[in-house]
């Protein structure tokens, strides 16, 4: 039941087509995929997927599905695709990150956002993915493995002890910032039972301290996306507007054209200081997908910023001995050793961190996992597997409709060819349709299992 509260503050938002908004809450919500393009492309997708799909009108690679539950495809497992609303996909589309770019997501899970961007900038660019709540964190690790991103750096702080260490380091600092809501009522009940107005007023305050360490962290000539799933002028123009009043080498800019043309204007209220109509409000009636608002803010590049006092010996090195190990595992086990990051040693692991700094506390996950130390060898992860699985010298090529490949998201051990075992024993990437799945170890004709117990299928 949407709050008749909610309905009555809609109402008298000026420029809004309230009728058409109303009966399009009515509606059931809106499912889209994305493709992950690090690892395939919409044309190796779409014919495994067992439903038709409808492209979005302003994204590539994106659709309209008819359901959500893929969990236990060998394209999800795969990280081929990522299940996200059609609104939250137009986000990161409205700022279009170009490659190579520093970008920080502050408020990442469970991970939409952060994978787009992590696949828009390309493995030359570098991405901070943040998430407070760490059982969220886990979330959005977990995404971020899956989906093989190689330049991702995930972090569990505060966004204010991020802007204390990093300063004002970020060509794009994303602030998807948690909110009210109220753009999911269509999608979950509880959005509605947890709205009230007294909870708008406690999100909105939440997002002005998160804004501020947004704007620390924005390099001089970056921009700053800040998002909510939300409708209330107090989580979005107002807030904006109060941001511009206290900083003004921000300013509002258009964004992509793509997005501008499905989305409406900003709502100027009553005693806006700033133009706001280059926000952007995504609507349910304007274009299917559920609620969205976005603004795009860019630092004046004559800015004077504190310079932070960054280290990049937060993160220990591993001894010479396993470094050489190390080295040895890459050089076996891969065709081509990664350049460009750094070996390091996190807790009982170890890590291809992005050269770039990282944090002295808080670190989740510093790169890709190369796997632990287990009595003089490296037990590789799946991470490792997932992120340079087509790198390996050992792979199993399997097509989709091979019984092997359900047989493995079950945890089983599968049988090979005497062709799939030219390369002898030793660890072994099984590539779905070319794109890696998972890791195992080939032993005589067969392939034991690596796949996470956790990640399996069941039955």
């Amino acid at each position: 039941m949407i709050p008749q509260k909610f309905l009555e503050r809609m109402r008298r938002y000026p420029g809004l087509d309230f009728a058409a908004f109303e009966a399009a809450l009515e509606t059931p919500a809106v499912r889209a995929l994305r493709v992950n393009s690090i690892k395939t492309s919409s044309e190796k997708l779409i014919p495994l997927l067992p439903f038709s799909v409808t492209p979005l009108p302003f994204a590539t690679d994106a659709f309209y599905a008819p359901e959500d539950k893929v969990g236990a495809l060998p394209a999800h497992h795969a990280g081929m695709l990522y299940m996200q609303d059609p609104s939250a996909v137009s986000t990161v589309l409205a700022a279009a990150p170009p490659r190579g770019i520093r970008a920080i997501d502050l408020c990442a899970a469970p991970g939409g956002k952060s994978t787009q961007l992590a696949a828009a900038i390309g493995e030359s660019g570098v991405l901070v993915s943040n998430e407070y709540v760490p059982a969220r964190c886990r979330i959005l690790q977990g995404n971020v493995e899956r989906i093989g991103a190689r330049n991702t750096i995930v972090t569990n702080l505060p966004t204010n002890k991020l802007a204390s260490f990093y300063g004002a380091l970020f060509d794009l600092v994303v602030a998807d910032v948690p909110c009210s809501g109220e753009g999911m009522f269509r999608k979950y009940d509880v959005a509605t039972t947890e709205w009230s107005p007294e909870n708008v007023q406690m999100c909105a305050e939440r997002q002005r301290e998160i804004l501020e360490n947004a704007a620390a962290l924005t390099a001089p000539g970056g921009r700053l996306l800040y998002s909510t799933c939300t409708f209330s002028l107090e989580e979005n123009e107002q807030n904006i507007d109060a941001f511009l009043t206290a900083h003004p080498e921000f300013v509002l800019i258009p964004v992509a054209p793509t997005v501008a043309a499905v989305t409406a204007d900003g709502i100027c209220f009553v005693g806006y200081a700033h133009d706001l109509a280059l926000c952007r409000r995504f609507y349910p009636h304007l274009s299917p997908g559920e609620g969205q608002f976005v603004a795009l803010l860019q630092k004046n590049s004559d800015t004077v910023c504190k310079k932070a006092a960054l280290s990049r010996d937060s993160l220990s090195s591993p001894g010479p001995k396993t470094a050489r190990l190390v080295q040895d595992f890459l050089a076996e086990v891969l065709t081509e050793v990664p350049a460009g990051a750094r070996i390091t040693l996190l807790r009982d692991a170890l890590w291809l961190t992005p050269d770039f700094p990282v944090p002295s506390a808080g670190v989740f996950a510093p790169g890709v996992c190369i796997g632990t130390l287990q009595k003089g060898r490296i037990e590789p992860h799946h991470q490792f597997a997932s992120a340079y699985g087509t790198l390996y010298r050992r792979t199993v090529l399997l097509c989709d409709g091979d019984p092997r490949v359900l047989a493995y998201l079950r945890g089983e051990e599968i049988p090979l060819s005497p062709d799939e075992c030219k390369n002898g024993n030793g660890y072994a990437a099984l590539l779905y349709e070319g794109t890696p799945l998972g890791g195992g170890k080939i032993v005589g004709e067969r392939l034991k299992n690596h796949y996470p117990k956790g990640l399996r299928n069941r039955g």
